[in-house]
């Protein structure tokens, strides 16, 4: 296991340097200057906020300070907005962010597998029909297109919910609807087939035959091994929601690392643009490696080392 986890922890490292190095090959591949859009157009004050952004110097010397900016956790001020550095907007938009990715997966974990089972329980019948059919609106439909949805008929007909902003529990509910969806139909439909397929195998009909209870059945036998798939794609599941989530910020006016990060893109704000891009990645390649060490000490018989000999 130390071994794999040693392995896995060099992957990582090295899938990380990939992507800071293309977050940078794509930055500075863009024609321009990003000081053009702040309305600066005297070449001299131009000249002045390169070189103190030390974007005057030669890409190889940019680079290295960039990984340096990196190690040290400190990606500087932001260009858009000088007063404030991007370890500050990541710490303000950060913890909104992982709040609405957070009670989304909550939300699609719970409601998928709940339907997952009962549409596996009721195998073709009408809670089956049911459950699935509401599966394939939810992978159908993409969460924009839901979240417009959700706002036309519960905040703007209705009145139920408010439409944006990120103030109270009820703020919550619409943005949190619009990306569980798709993740809730994806495990639903996993956890149905994978349960139908447990529970024909022969451990399942011998704990019948001893007399134990339908829900023991479920819960101390059956499910644990129906939900091996689901956890194997969480970490895939994790990344489309918290990725995801930087359209919905945007429709629901939520003040989360999706805003900046959009914004950052629109002004050039290349230290914005490259601390979350950054932060991000080595957010999900954590999260993925959590899933993979999981999986293997929930099922004994994934083996996550070579054994001896081989």
């Amino acid at each position: 296991m130390l071994k794999y986890i040693l392995k896995r922890l060099l992957i990582m490292v090295v899938t990380l340097w990939i992507i800071i190095t293309l977050t940078f090959v794509l930055m500075v591949s863009v024609p321009g200057s990003p000081f053009n859009s702040e309305g600066n157009s005297n070449e001299i004050v131009q000249q002045n906020l390169a070189k103190h952004y030390n974007l005057d110097k030669p890409y190889h010397v940019q680079y290295l300070l960039y990984l340096k900016s990196i190690v040290t956790l400190d990606f500087g001020p932001s260009i858009k907005q000088p007063n404030q550095t991007v370890n500050d907007l990541l710490g303000r938009g950060f913890p909104i962010s992982a709040e609405l990715g957070i009670v989304t997966i909550i939300v699609a974990v719970i409601s998928g597998i709940t339907l997952g089972i009962l549409a596996a329980l009721r195998h073709n019948g009408v809670i089956d029909y049911l459950a699935m059919g509401i599966a394939v609106l939810g992978i159908s439909i993409p969460n924009f297109i839901m979240a417009t949805l959700l706002i036309d008929q519960l905040a703007v007909q209705r009145e139920w919910f408010p439409v944006a902003t990120w103030k109270s529990p009820m703020h919550m509910v619409l943005p949190v609807l619009a990306l569980a969806t798709g993740p809730m139909a994806i495990i639903a439909r996993l956890t149905r087939s994978t349960m139908l397929e447990v529970l024909t195998q022969d451990y399942i009909k011998m704990a019948r035959a001893k007399g134990l209870t339908p829900w023991k059945i479920i819960v101390k036998h059956a499910l644990r091994n129906a939900l091996m798939p689901v956890i194997t794609i969480m970490g895939t599941l994790v990344a489309g929601i918290m990725t995801g989530s930087f359209v919905i910020e945007q429709i629901f006016a939520i003040p989360g690392m999706g805003k900046y990060f959009v914004e950052s893109i629109n002004h050039r704000d290349f230290p914005v643009i490259m601390g979350t891009t950054v932060f991000y990645s080595a957010f999900l390649i954590v999260m993925l490696f959590l899933v993979d060490i999981a999986y293997g000490i929930l099922d004994p018989r994934i083996k996550v080392a070579k054994k001896e000999g081989e």
